[in-house]
């Protein structure tokens, strides 16, 4: 049976997405928005507690003590459940990472149109993390031998994975001790399908365990590599004005919009956008030009480093479409909707399919090759151009905010001391201080089960309220952008009274984005310098920090969720928990939730729980934080001691009479 149908204000806080949903009911086309009202979720197999690893099932487990067909109980079930979504997320984000260690070699090989190596600072530095030789070689030499160190990290078989020596020192202990310490990438992937092949692991603790050894090998791994070879192809981003919403889409220019998540293709359609040739060919065409945009996690990469605009998040894809501007729609890997071939047949818009992983139905296909990228980038952007003749009636939404994005680390480190003295020294001060009461992460996508960005935005703000240092990542970074939160503004009004004192200070907005799914290695980074830098315990468990996917919906979320667990820290997901169970049905059902909560976190230090209030999710967190300042023996929050300094304090004094002014300042009457 439906549910009951919600408003479309219901659905979404973006008053662009309601005026395109709207849209939609007058021209009688569904999205996803409307269709998940007209589809019930099984209960029993979204509780995790239904098995079809086998020809025998599915088993459907819904009484106390019932066991599958092969005497499976409901806990192993659960958890072989939960590792396989683990391993198809760590694929998912290391086959990334695999794709541009293999663009990093062609680079340095001369083999790869278009490419260079943007950052060589960041390859020389990357480089000396593992040893390998960089004085008097050239940045190509470099290069090819940091591709080989990387590719074989994905089908190594023995050892450790390199980049994990990257963690803190006593973090790396722990992963050894507890036999978690991934060995390769691929083969933590592998072993996690083949132990729960039917007739396998059957523990379901032994099963969680290798579930954090494979996830560990995504952020330790596969997500990291990614990020470092995004940097050094692309450059390290550092803050740049962009803006973000359906309204960045043109009337008069041709409008691509570029979707998915690897930034190889993605970089390279932004540079042909800015050939004179293309542009030429777009005025010949009728056209003012290319404006080029991004949705998902490839808007991410394009706004952090060229500040090219986000026409938005997961959920916006299709309502772009329905806009009638957009000539083409080019997508690459992961998140993209197979609604969209069919909801583009109602339009002029062409789908562009591009990677050799990914057909769909209904797609125009234009295989990328990094060998000979410029040239094909050209081909996508002509394909859109001579598209432009078909546009029909246009309706966009006049909805955009502007923000500031790329927050890389080392922008972080930078921006805290200067050129000549960076360091993590200021943020950890602050922290000890109480003047930021600690930091959190909110990151992940959007679901359309809950209403689109509600739970990233009213999380972030109510978080500000209580001097958090936020910082955020993929379609969450997106959710604030478009509510204007990722701007030096939004902390006048919007945040408590110590972080405002930092903002001010720093010149920063109290928001940092810092990139796109795979970048939340940026996040483990920062912690770590954090570790390194001192005052805040010698383990990422001991820092007054938590994780946020407030509205998670991917396979992809989970393996960040469970990596930033192992790592030692508290992650927080909104919405249905994957692996929850029907307390009134099955009283054993909740054994896995509480293990990776309360047996997790007497691990690692850190745990995972799933809560579906918003305030409640506020409430742990800030919990959670004085629990860990309180153990580093810092002083209690008080939010009374800051808030008169800086800037502000000194807009007050402007203010005042000249006397009293002087008074104010020195404490002596003017004479």
């Amino acid at each position: 049976m439906a549910k009951e149908k919600r408003t479309h204000e219901e659905r979404t806080t973006d008053p662009a997405a309601q005026e395109m949903l709207y849209r939609a009911d007058e021209l009688g086309l569904s999205t996803a928005f409307t269709r998940v009202d007209e589809l019930v979720p099984c209960n029993i197999g979204g509780a995790g507690m239904c098995c079809k690893l086998c020809g025998m099932g599915p088993c459907r487990l819904t009484k106390d003590g019932m066991t599958g067909i092969c005497g499976a109980t409901i806990d192993t079930i659960q958890a072989r459940n939960f590792i396989r979504a683990i391993a198809a997320g760590s694929a998912a984000h290391s086959d990334h990472g695999r794709d541009m260690a293999f663009t990093l070699k062609a680079v340095a090989n001369h083999q790869a149109e278009g490419y260079s190596i943007k950052d060589v600072a960041k390859l020389r530095m990357i480089a000396s993390y593992y040893d390998i030789p960089i004085e008097g070689r050239s940045p190509e030499e470099i290069a090819n031998d940091l591709a080989d160190l990387y590719i074989a990290q994905f089908g190594q078989q023995k050892g450790e994975l390199a980049p994990a020596r990257r963690a803190p020192a006593k973090r790396q202990a722990l992963w050894r001790d507890l036999g978690v310490m991934p060995r390769g990438i691929d083969r933590e992937v592998v072993e996690a399908l083949h132990r729960t092949h039917i007739g396998d692991d059957q523990d379901p603790v032994h099963i969680l365990q290798h579930a954090v050894r494979t996830a560990l090998s995504d952020g330790w791994g596969g997500s990291m590599i990614a990020t470092d070879i995004s940097d050094i192809l692309f450059g390290t981003p550092a803050p740049i004005l962009g803006q973000a919403n359906l309204g960045v889409l043109r009337d008069d220019m041709v409008n691509v919009i570029v979707h998915g998540h690897e930034p190889t293709l993605s970089q390279m359609i932004v540079a042909a956008s800015q050939d004179p040739e293309i542009i030429e060919y777009a005025r010949s065409a009728g056209a003012n030009g290319v404006n080029l945009s991004g949705i998902c996690c490839t808007a991410n990469e394009i706004l952090m480093r060229q500040g090219i605009p986000a026409a938005g998040n997961f959920l916006h894809q299709e309502l772009a479409i329905l806009t009638g501007a957009v000539e083409a729609m080019v997508v690459d890997v992961q998140c993209i909707m197979q609604a969209l071939t069919d909801l583009a047949t109602n339009f002029h818009t062409k789908i562009i399919t591009t990677s050799p992983k990914v057909r769909i139905k209904g797609a125009l296909h234009i295989e990328f090759d990094e060998h000979k990228a410029l040239t094909i980038a050209k081909e996508i952007l002509r394909t859109a151009i001579d598209n432009y003749k078909n546009r029909g009636e246009t309706h966009i939404p006049r909805v955009k905010e502007n923000l500031v994005p790329g927050f890389s680390h080392e922008y972080i480190n930078y921006m805290l001391g200067g050129s000549y003295r960076a360091s993590f020294r200021p943020l950890n001060d602050a922290i000890m201080a109480g003047r930021i009461r600690g930091v959190a992460a909110i990151v992940g996508c959007n679901n359309p089960r809950s209403k689109q960005d509600y739970l990233h935005t009213y999380v972030s703000q109510e978080l500000l309220k209580q001097d958090v240092l936020l910082v955020e990542t993929g379609c969450g970074a997106i959710a604030s952008a478009k509510l204007g939160l990722l701007l030096g503004e939004a902390g006048l009004d919007k945040v408590g009274p110590g972080l405002r004192e930092v903002c001010e200070a720093i010149g920063i907005p109290p928001i940092l984005h810092m990139g796109s799914c795979v970048d939340n290695t940026r996040i483990l980074t920062v912690l770590t310098q954090m570790v390194e830098e001192g005052g805040l315990g010698d383990d990422i468990d001991q820092i007054p920090a938590v994780g946020l996917a407030p509205e998670w919906m991917s396979e992809k979320a989970l393996s960040i969720g469970v990596y930033c667990m192992g790592s030692g820290v508290y992650v927080i997901f909104g919405g249905a928990s994957p692996i929850s169970g029907m307390p009134d049905r099955v009283s054993d059902s909740d054994l896995i939730l509480r293990y990776i909560s309360e047996g997790w976190e007497k691990l690692y230090g850190g745990k995972m729980e799933f809560v579906a209030d918003p305030d409640e999710m506020v409430r742990r967190t800030l919990a959670h934080i004085d629990k860990k300042r309180a153990a580093l023996g810092l002083p209690e929050y008080d939010p009374n001691r800051f808030g008169r300094s800086g800037d502000r304090r000194m807009l007050e004094l402007e203010s005042l009479p000249l006397p009293e002014r002087v008074k104010a300042l020195y404490g002596v009457a003017a004479d």
